[in-house]
């Protein structure tokens, strides 16, 4: 009965001793370590300022990038009340690259899947009890260009065949990023969040003729989520 009563005493002790380092990490999390996740869509508009095409081609032979819309989300992590870092995540977008300048009008020369790969620092203002959190943001991106694919149009341009078709490929690239942002809370879990970031992105477009075409792409990303906070 001795040992079963010390058995008991020792058990409440450790369930006391685990309540209370629960409830000290609660409270640590509740300031210090509050994860949020969100859904929604995120559309990339990029700003393209396209350089020519080398030669042998068309003087004035640019391309022009179109937006693409896709679902996204993200993972945000407080340090404090104010600090949060923020990984933004997303399927590939799918891009639609068209003729432009002295090809303006040729229509579709290709596409390409881009997957922008995203990690910023916010600050955001005011009381983490705020219902309305306005915040900016600062970064970096890598983004990674792939399946590219031409069209016949783009081979014909460049002299490919039906046999030998011409192919193009987009260089991964990554640049500086900043956002401006605002979380509304309606309750203490739920909330929804709307983002725009700004990348400062250059990349390298070749063809399988072993032309090159130097593109700043520098686009916009507007988000709008659903966040849940845990």
């Amino acid at each position: 009965m001795k040992k079963t009563h010390r058995f008991n005493k020792m058990f409440g002790l450790l369930l006391l001793g685990g309540l209370m380092a629960a409830g000290s990490a609660q409270a640590q999390l509740k300031l210090d370590g509050r994860v949020s996740a969100r859904i929604g869509l995120t559309t990339i508009m990029p700003a393209v300022k396209s350089g020519d095409l080398s030669a042998p081609s068309l003087v004035g032979t640019k391309i022009d990038v179109g937006d693409a819309t896709q679902v996204s989300g993200g993972i945000s992590y407080a340090l404090s009340d104010n600090i949060i870092i923020d990984l933004p995540l997303g399927l590939p977008f799918e891009h639609k690259i068209v003729g432009a300048g002295a090809i303006d009008g040729v229509g579709r020369l290709g596409t390409v899947q881009a997957l922008p790969m995203t990690l910023l620092a916010q600050y955001r203002f005011g009381d983490s009890s705020a219902k309305l959190r306005p915040y900016v943001g600062a970064g970096a991106t890598y983004a990674r260009f792939f399946r590219a694919r031409s069209t016949a149009a783009l081979s014909g341009l460049t002299g490919g065949l039906p046999s030998k078709p011409t192919t193009l490929s987009m260089k991964s690239a990554s640049g500086p990023t900043v956002q401006l942002g605002a979380l509304y809370k309606w309750d203490k879990r739920w909330g929804v969040d709307v983002a725009a970031t700004y990348v400062r992105l250059k990349t390298t477009g070749t063809l399988s003729t072993g032309q090159t075409i130097e593109t700043r792409l520098d686009p916009t990303a507007i988000s709008v989520a659903l966040d849940y906070s845990f």
